[in-house]
């Protein structure tokens, strides 16, 4: 027979805020559910490696539910399912709803694509001491050195002067070479690893080994890289200047695998921030709703959410006027009346390197998607800091849809930072506040997420269209 508990005990539980593991308060079925669409989660890892890929998928899944392609000025009426590429680097998917867009706005969730990554340079092939190397320029904030000595695939387009494209996808399957950028033997490494770990590796280190085989001819210099240029014309029809045109970027090439004895993690490359994309997608892609949805699933959040695929591109806010228009509402209303969730990732507490975080206030593995009031840094620079008020709303929708969640903040405020795409979207009168995945190792080229929090997040996007 169990002790009664004490009044002070029972206002604890009454009162006080803890955090709740999801694997801890799910039933079998929904632990199963956890499990299965974590299936789903890590063939789209696999498939999509690159943004240009993840549009594909993303089209693709919305072509198999029976979305179509949106053009500016197409009609527009309640329940039609749409989505609008953006130079095959973005994709926004979007349903129409029923209810008063004037009145109700837009529901939209904002997942970046781009991950990090090391780029190969527009002229990048030379040849050196037996070998021959691919020059690059890395993408994103990395440790340079964790991408040294390990497998890599290489992916993206090469436009020819004929105007032709072509892609190129090698390293992942198991017949397919890979590539690799050598490291410094620890036998000849004492000054090497001597110095900052920020200078264990020179960005013009990072040169990526791509062939080693003469070409048979003894008129001619440059053998090696010879050899490699045949490969390339007699594969994809390209020449070296082609190369000037290209799109080419050197990705890890393992897939995505469950971690530990019980498989409740997975590890793999790009979860930043794919793990929120995937989640947004899906939950638009197979929902319906009352509401008119947005998954806007953008570029180039690593490097500043730039250029024409980036956030701060106008086409988006054009998009959203479009819609409006074609529905015969005024967009400035629409914007005041919309609301955001900003899915980007967070950093999940690691006990291996305590002293970084405030354990309070960090997320932890497997307690659920973490919805952050700002990012930025230190003091709160280049934030969206979330009001209060919204805050509230997303909670109450939280709980009325049983979501599992919690808070979390990027680390000790003096120690670093971060940013997402957040505050471009609040720029536009859109209530917006960070929701995500809490991620260890993020940045590296394998990362670390639990099965339960990738699914809360799913969960949470379906309680924020409903």
């Amino acid at each position: 027979m169990s002790e009664k508990k004490s009044k002070g005990q029972e206002l604890l539980e009454q009162l006080a805020y803890k955090k709740r593991n999801y694997y801890e308060i799910a039933d079998e079925a929904e632990r199963n559910e956890i499990f299965r669409y974590a299936e789903g989660y890590k063939a789209f890892l696999d498939a999509a490696k690159t943004e240009r890929e993840v549009c594909d998928f993303a089209v693709n899944e919305a072509k198999k539910n029976g979305f179509t392609e949106y053009r500016f000025g197409d009609p527009l009426k309640a329940g039609d399912k749409k989505y609008f590429v953006n130079r095959g680097k973005s994709v926004v998917v979007f349903r129409v709803g029923t209810k008063n867009i004037e009145e109700d706005g837009m529901r939209i969730i904002a997942s970046h694509i781009d991950a990090p990554r090391i780029d190969i340079k527009q002229n990048p092939l030379y040849e050196d001491s037996g070998m021959a190397f691919f020059k690059t320029h890395y993408y994103g904030g990395i440790k340079k050195y964790q991408w040294t000595a390990i497998p890599l695939a290489l992916h993206g387009v090469i436009m020819l002067k004929n105007g032709e494209k072509v892609s190129v996808r090698v390293g992942e399957d198991p017949k397919d070479p890979v590539f690799y950028i050598n490291d410094l033997l620890p036998h000849l490494g004492g000054e090497q690893m001597s110095g900052a770990a920020s200078k264990l590796i020179e960005g013009e280190q990072l040169n990526v080994v791509v062939g080693g085989l003469p070409y048979d001819d003894k008129e001619v210099s440059d053998k090696i890289k010879l050899g490699v240029l045949s490969v390339l014309h007699e594969t994809y029809g390209v020449s070296e200047e082609d190369l000037l045109s290209a799109e080419l970027s050197a990705v890890p090439a393992y897939g995505a695998r469950d971690i530990g004895f019980d498989r409740a993690l997975i590890g793999a490359y790009g979860h930043d921030d794919r793990v929120c994309a995937y989640p947004a997608l899906t939950a638009v892609v197979g929902n319906n709703t009352e509401h008119t949805v947005l998954a806007m699933l953008v570029d180039k959040e690593e490097i500043g959410s730039e250029g024409t695929t980036g956030i701060q591109c106008k086409i988006y806010e054009d998009l959203m006027e479009e819609i409006s228009l074609a529905l015969g509402a005024n967009f400035r209303k629409v914007r005041a009346a919309s609301k955001c969730l900003s899915s980007d990732v967070t950093a999940a507490y690691d006990p291996n390197f305590a002293n970084v975080y405030e354990k309070m206030n960090a997320a932890l593995l497997s307690c659920g998607t973490a919805m952050c009031k700002f990012t930025g840094a230190r003091g709160k620079s280049g934030s969206n800091d979330a009001n209060a008020e919204f805050i509230g709303e997303v909670r109450r929708m939280f709980a009325e849809n049983d979501v599992v969640w919690q808070t979390a903040e990027l680390g000790k405020v003096d120690i670093g930072g971060g940013g997402t795409v957040a505050k471009f979207v609040a720029q536009l009168n859109i209530d917006t506040v960070d929701l995500g995945v809490p991620v260890i190792s993020m940045h590296a080229p394998w990362e670390l997420v639990s099965k339960a929090d990738v699914y809360s997040n799913y969960k949470a996007f379906l309680a924020f269209m409903k």
